[in-house]
C-alpha cells in the first residue's frame, strides 16, 4: 500500500470551522459583509495588538492598499527584500513604482537592516528617497525591527510590514504585523491559518484603515445611489470565509505549537542539516521548517522526497534573479542567492502525524 501524500503546508481545519461556516451559511450572511467578518477583524486585531483590521480578498490586496496609504505613485521607488515571494514586489509595480531589492542577512534570512540604512542614506544624499520600505517576516520569523524602524524614522520613510507568513510570531514581545504604517497578513491555504483565500491589513492608524476599507469596496461614497470619486477595488473578504477564519484564529496557538514541535523534531533527528536560524530577538511561528543543503544535493533531496510521495520545495528564488525584474536595482544579493541555491522547505503542516515526520526523516537519511 502506498503511503498517502505528505504536503508542504496543507490547510488544517476542524469541526469548529465547519460549524461556524454552516452557521454563517444558515444565517444567509453570505457576502460580501456580515457579523462574522466584523468578528474576524476584531479577533485578528486583538492578536496583532492593533486598533484596526480590514479583511480583504488576499494578502496582495492588503499590500496594494498599504502602498496606496503610504503615498506610493507612478515613478516612485520602494525598497523591497529580494528574498521573498513575488507578491511583495508585484504590489509595488501595480502602482507604476519600481522596487529596489535589498539582500538578506544569514543570521535570520530576513532583510539586512544595515543595507537598508545604507541605501536610505545614499538616496537621501541624492535627494531620491524611496516612497516606502517593505519588510518581510520570512517563513514566520520577524525581521529585525529596531534598526529598521530607526532608519526609516530618520529619513521619514514609511515602513510596511509584510507579515503574510508570520501571524502569531513576535519581535521583542511585540506581535508580527504591528510594525510601521501598516501590516499585511495572508490567509492563503498554505499559511499558518487559512480562510481558503484572503488577507488582512492591520494598523493603528485610523486614517489608513478607513482608506483601505473605502477603496476595497469600489470606493463607493456613503450616499443612496452609486457615487464614486476615485477608482476603487473589489477587495473585501466574504462573510463565509471570515467565519472559517474565526475558527482558525481560536486554534492559532495550537497550530504554532504543532509546527514548532515539527521543527524541533527535524532538528534533533537531522543534526547534519543546517536549519534556518531562530533569531534571539523574537519567537517565530514556525510556519515552514527550512534547511540548507549543498546545491546539487538539495535538488536530489527534493526529487527523492517526491518519489516517496512527500512534497518539499526550494526556498524562494530572489526577486533580483527573476526575469520579470531583471532591470531593477539590487543592493547585495549574494546571501539571498545562496539561500535559494541551497535552501529547502520541508513538510511543516500543523496536522503532521508522528508517522509523517518519521517518513520525512527516513527519506532524508537515505541520502
Amino acid at each position: 500500500m502506498t503511503d498517502t501524500r505528505i504536503y508542504l503546508s496543507p490547510p488544517d481545519v476542524s469541526d469548529l470551522e465547519r460549524k461556524l461556516l454552516l452557521d454563517a451559511f444558515d444565517s444567509n450572511w453570505v457576502a460580501p459583509v456580515g457579523p462574522d467578518l466584523d468578528a474576524f477583524e476584531e479577533q485578528v486585531a486583538e492578536v496583532v495588538g492593533v486598533r484596526h483590521a480590514v479583511a480583504l480578498s488576499s494578502g496582495t490586496a492588503a499590500l496594494h492598499l498599504a502602498l496606496i496609504a503610504a503615498g506610493v505613485r507612478r515613478g516612485d521607488t520602494v525598497l523591497v527584500p529580494s528574498f521573498t515571494f513575488v507578491a511583495t514586489a508585484n504590489a509595488v509595480v501595480y502602482l507604476g513604482a519600481r522596487p529596489v531589492f535589498v539582500d538578506s542577512t544569514p543570521d535570520s534570512w530576513n532583510v539586512d537592516p544595515a543595507l537598508v540604512a545604507e541605501e536610505l542614506r545614499a538616496r537621501a544624499e541624492r535627494g531620491q528617497l524611496p516612497r516606502a520600505v517593505i519588510t518581510v517576516d520570512m517563513y514566520g520569523q520577524c525581521a529585525d525591527y529596531d534598526p529598521l524602524m530607526e532608519a526609516c524614522d530618520r529619513y521619514g520613510v514609511p515602513l510596511i510590514e509584510d507579515a503574510a507568513e508570520a501571524l502569531g510570531a513576535t519581535y521583542r514581545g511585540q506581535p508580527a504585523g504591528s510594525f510601521g504604517l501598516a501590516g499585511v497578513l495572508s490567509f492563503n491555504g498554505n499559511k499558518i491559518i487559512t480562510t481558503g483565500g484572503g488577507g488582512m491589513l492591520v494598523t493603528d492608524d485610523g486614517r489608513v484603515a478607513k482608506q483601505a476599507r473605502h477603496l476595497s469596496t469600489q470606493a463607493r461614497e456613503p450616499v443612496p445611489h452609486y457615487e464614486h470619486r476615485t477608482v476603487g477595488y473589489n477587495y473585501r473578504l466574504s462573510n463565509l470565509l471570515a467565519a472559517v477564519g474565526r475558527g482558525q484564529v481560536q486554534r492559532l496557538d495550537q497550530m504554532i505549537a504543532a509546527r514548532r514541535a515539527t521543527f524541533e523534531y527535524y532538528r534533533a533527528a537531522l543534526p547534519d542539516l543546517t536549519f534556518m536560524p531562530v533569531a534571539g530577538y523574537g519567537a517565530p511561528n514556525y510556519w515552514l521548517t527550512c534547511a540548507l543543503v549543498d546545491g546539487d544535493d538539495r535538488d536530489r533531496l527534493i526529487a527523492r522526497l517526491a518519489q516517496r510521495n512527500i512534497e518539499a520545495r526550494p526556498a524562494w528564488k530572489p526577486m533580483h534573479l527573476q526575469p520579470v525584474f531583471q532591470d531593477c536595482v539590487v543592493r547585495g544579493g549574494g546571501v539571498s542567492a545562496d539561500l535559494f541555491r541551497r535552501g529547502v522547505c520541508l513538510p511543516s503542516g500543523s496536522a503532521l502525524t508522528e508517522h509523517d515526520r518519521e517518513r520525512v526523516v527516513d527519506a532524508i537519511r537515505e541520502g
